[in-house]
């Protein structure tokens, strides 16, 4: 080899490698300048470069740096002691920046409490780095939360927010954003002298402005008691400046600018009461729409608290095409999930109430996307889709007009109903309710879908909700039913677990398959008998005795109601169950005078119409012989009591059946 070449120092080159910083890390024992450097350069490896901070995390990077940054705090502070604390906590930070993984490793290392010492250092570099390290370590869901109610804690967080250091005023506003949960959180707050400090900082830079921003929005949140105190400071000088950082250039400003007023306004009307305003908010949520990352995300969000369960709002939100620039942005696809869940909510919310909303909606190719996100492979979207489809299906015209009766929704919804997460399944069989409610003679798209099968499979789920909306969509799929719909349903339903869920566990669950069973006789004498020959007919009525809900009884007795509409014997069969007598605190009477005697007005009404129907023939013997019975029953004496209901209804069946028993004879 030549004497001039140059040979590479042993080792140069594998210093940087992670697996050799690791080991530097290690070795460095009391060598600060050893420390320093591996600390340094570990660092300036993983700023901004997830991968990397993978790597030193599988290598167990963070208890070593944590080990190290806690015996510097501990040193005399040397001047390598000093820089060793700086870099130290720097690579913290860089760890939780952005990275769950990360976040949990500095947490499981128990970094916090030494970062949180470090803020009472005199050097302002110390400060500065904590701080900023403890500020990345709040943006995420895993940091622990400080206990707002705690006195001592509440004095630390105002003590951040009078530092002079801007990092460690945006970590207090952190600590706020992040803790504050609970009304009683927000009150503890609002308490002290916290509002007055955020409003201060809203004259500070751009980060304190929009840290302050976010820490207002929390404290007054779904609370009218904070937004008033918020209000009243300096004569609600803040509210004219959070109107004028509405405004503002940078879109995180103008949006946390905009939810502080959103919540205001929610709280009171008069505090937000120019449309111009509202005008301006919801124009600026479809101006944030366009912005990437977490605010064009969230700007949907922000809309839906604006104008949730306001019609007023709604309708000026229509005036001003919402729907349209909504499916507009819609259409426009490749947006991460939160977004399109946002728009998808958004435009459920817009079609809450207002028809004209989804007449619009339905007009534009933006619905086919919202169908089409039925089949996103998300769950959040599968149950966003589904609200915005389900509040579309509220109108009778729209889905008589043939809007849902075609495969390219219901097969879809049917799908869902093997989604593995419950939500997801019990958010399609909502939608499904709606659009076979009303489908008439068109019902056998969803039966020729194979979505029968699915609604009794789910009927007999653990999941009570689950049985309950398989239930609720079979009963409405049985409302006014073609011929060839209820010879394909009925016998599966009559011959399935259906005496089962009339005795479900749970009261809502059984008053649906009542309601089921209302909507099978309907006037039919073919699924009367075959009610009554089943046993179902014993197995409502003993429901019928032992159930303590009103809304049970209601249905079971308008079952009994629609029976004795049928043929004599159906009439008998009726008259038999309702006379049956039970105890009664220390009386035996008959069911039906128990339910007359009932302080629920439907009860009643439900129990006085069957017995109506009982003697609505009365002209042939049979007739009057079932009124005989009603009457040796005690059901008169209980009728002279009812005359006078304070329910106008009841207090006419009433009459009409005391004067059906005077016509036969019978006083």
């Amino acid at each position: 080899m030549p004497s001039s070449a140059v040979v590479p120092a042993a080792g140069s080159t594998a210093s940087t490698r992670p697996e050799d910083l690791i080991s530097r890390l290690s070795a460095a024992g009391g060598d600060g300048l050893m420390a320093l450097k591996a600390v340094r350069q570990v660092k300036n490896q993983i700023i901004g470069n997830k991968t990397k901070k993978l790597c030193y995390l599988n290598l167990g990077a963070v208890p070593k740096i944590v080990s190290i940054l806690a015996s510097a705090v501990d040193a005399e502070f040397s001047a390598c002691s000093e820089q060793l604390v700086v870099q130290a906590a720097a690579s913290v930070g860089s760890f939780a920046c952005g990275l769950d993984d990360g976040v949990q490793a500095v947490l499981d290392a128990g970094a916090v409490p030494l970062l949180t010492r470090i803020l009472s250092s005199n050097d302002e570099k110390i400060v500065d780095a904590g701080a900023r390290s403890l500020r990345m370590i709040f943006q995420s869901k895993l940091a622990p939360k400080y206990d707002i109610l705690q006195e001592n804690n509440i004095q630390f967080i105002l003590s951040l927010l009078n530092s002079d250091n801007e990092n460690v005023t945006e970590l207090a506003a952190s600590i706020i954003t992040h803790s504050c949960v609970t009304i009683s959180e927000q009150k503890s707050l609002a308490d002290t002298s916290v509002l007055q400090r955020l409003i201060y900082l809203l004259d500070g830079s751009l980060n304190q402005r929009d840290a302050s921003l976010n820490s207002i929005s929390t404290i007054i949140k779904n609370n009218p008691d904070a937004v008033k105190k918020f209000m009243n400071i300096d004569g609600g000088k803040a509210f004219s400046v959070i109107i004028e950082l509405m405004k503002d250039r940078h879109p995180r400003t103008k949006y946390l600018a905009s939810l502080c007023l959103i919540f205001i306004g929610n709280a009171s009307q008069c505090y937000v009461q120019e449309l111009a305003i509202k005008t301006k908010l919801i124009l600026i949520v479809f101006e944030l729409l366009e912005e990437a990352g977490s605010i064009g995300d969230d700007a949907p969000f922000a809309l839906i608290n604006l104008i949730e369960s306001k019609e007023e709002l709604q309708k000026h939100a229509l005036s001003i095409n919402a729907v349209e620039k909504l499916g507009n942005f819609l259409m426009k696809g490749s947006y991460e999930v939160k977004r399109i869940q946002g728009i998808l909510l958004a435009l459920a919310e817009l079609c809450s109430t207002l028809e004209k909303a989804r007449c619009q909606l339905l007009s534009l190719e933006a619905f086919n996307r919202v169908v089409d996100s039925l089949n996103h492979g998300s769950a959040i979207i599968h149950i966003a889709a589904c609200t915005c489809l389900r509040n579309i299906s509220r109108s009778v015209k729209n889905i008589s007009a043939g809007h849902f009766n075609r495969e390219s929704i219901v097969l879809p919804l049917i799908k869902l109903l093997h989604d593995p997460s419950i939500s997801v399944q019990i958010a399609a069989l909502r939608v499904i309710c709606n659009i076979v409610v009303c489908f008439s003679t068109r019902k056998s798209v969803f039966i020729e879908c194979g979505g029968v099968k699915e609604l009794f499979r789910l009927s007999q789920s653990m999941d009570s909700t689950l049985r309950e909306y398989a239930i609720q969509v079979l009963k409405n799929l049985m409302f006014n039913a073609d011929c060839h719909s209820l010879k394909v349903v009925l016998p599966e339903i009559l011959d399935s677990s259906l005496s089962v869920l009339i005795c479900d566990s749970e009261a809502y669950v059984q008053e649906q398959a009542m309601g089921l069973v209302c909507n099978i006789i309907n006037g039919r004498d073919e699924a009367i008998d075959r009610i009554l020959s089943t046993g179902i007919s014993d197995t409502i009525f003993r429901q019928l005795c032992r159930s303590s809900s009103n809304e049970v009884c209601i249905q079971g007795m308008f079952i009994f109601c629609n029976i004795a509409c049928g043929k004599p014997l159906h009439k008998d069969a009726t008259l038999n169950y309702i006379l049956q007598t039970r105890v009664d605190g220390n009386e035996l009477i008959p069911i039906s005078v128990k339910f007359l005697q009932s302080k629920n007005d439907l009860l009643r009404l439900a129990t006085i119409w069957c017995m109506l129907n009982l003697v609505a023939d009365s002209t042939v013997p049979e007739g009057t012989a079932r009124a005989s019975k009603l009457f040796d029953a005690g059901v008169a004496v209980a009728l002279g009591q009812m005359v006078d209901d304070p329910n106008t209804d009841v207090k006419y069946r009433a009459r009409s059946l005391q004067n059906q028993f005077k016509l036969l004879g019978f006083s």
